[in-house]
Parts: C-alpha cells; structure tokens; sequence
C-alpha cells in the first residue's frame, strides 16, 4: 500500500484546496501550473543587488522603521531553521549604549525563485520590522505592500511542493 502524499508547506488549507493540488500532482502538472503563473525571473543574485532590493521597497512602503544593517542570503535557512527567511535585531554595546542593528536574512533558495516569490519573502520579513506576530495587523501591513500577498503565499507553497516531488524524484531514481 503506497503511503498517502504528505504536503508540508500546505498544512492548514481547506481539503478541497488540497485535492486540486494532488490532481495537479498527480498529472504531473503542478510545477507547470505554477511556472505559468509566475514565469518571470529576477536579476537580485547577489547580497548587494538584494540589499538595495529590500532597501527600495522598505523605503517605498515602509519609511518610518528602523534602518537596515544587513540583508544577505543565507544557504542555511531553509535546512537549519525550517524557515525561508528571517529577521532580527543585533543588539551591540556603543559606549554606554546598547544599540540594536536589524539583519533580514532570505533563503537562498530564493536566488534562483521567480521575481513575485522572492517579493512575498522580503515583503514578508519587512512586515516583521513594525509587526513580531503573524496576527491581523502583521497580514494588513503585507497586504499594504503586496496586495496579492495570499496568493503570493499559496503560489510559493506551491512552487516549493514542486520543487521537493521533483527533488525526491531525482533521488528516487539514483537509487
């Protein structure tokens, strides 16, 4: 008996949701799907290129929180924390000061992810700037930003499903 189809990234979601996802797997035409929908790429490759990605859209939405220390990549992320990115505040002595200097840091995974995806992350970790929960005025001020937020979230779910069926696919036939 084949053991049933386990789906991380779309915990939560309505079972109906669910069984289109498992048709489109099942023909083997979810990465398509998803590919259709988000087919553009994006050109932030480096820590510098993303720095100044985060930075344009922190200053287009988000003009009053605090400064930016660091942005970079971070290969870890996604194996190491179960997380695709994070955010935090660096809390350092200057003197008789304590400062706090914020680092966003985005899986790498997002590197080689389409534009609307890598968006939704940095979008994400922006809203954690002013908002720590993930409560109702956390999801206004990502919809603020991103009013296609939802759908950003559930496409990228997607796009990570696929990425692991094909990833233990490949796995699957070395053996």
């Amino acid at each position: 008996m084949l053991e049933p189809l386990r789906l991380p990234y779309l915990q939560g979601y309505a079972p109906e949701l669910l069984a289109q996802v498992r048709g489109l797997i099942d023909s083997g035409r979810l990465a398509q799907a998803v590919a259709q929908r988000h087919s553009e790429a994006h050109e932030v490759r480096t820590e510098r290129a993303l720095y100044d990605y985060v930075n344009e859209l922190k200053s287009r939405h988000m003009r009053s929180a605090p400064p930016l220390a660091k942005v970079a990549y971070d290969a870890r992320l996604h194996v190491m924390k179960n997380a695709l990115g994070t955010h935090s505040a660096v809390s350092r002595v200057q003197g008789s000061k304590l400062k706090a200097k914020r680092e966003i840091r985005i899986a790498s995974v997002f590197k080689e992810a389409p534009a609307d995806f890598l968006r939704m992350i940095v979008v994400h970790e922006l809203a954690h700037l002013k908002e720590r929960d993930h409560d109702k005025a956390f999801y206004a001020l990502c919809q603020h930003m991103a009013p296609d937020y939802h759908q950003l979230e559930f496409d990228l779910r997607l796009w990570l499903t696929a990425r692991e069926l094909v990833a233990s696919t490949d796995v699957t036939n070395v053996t």
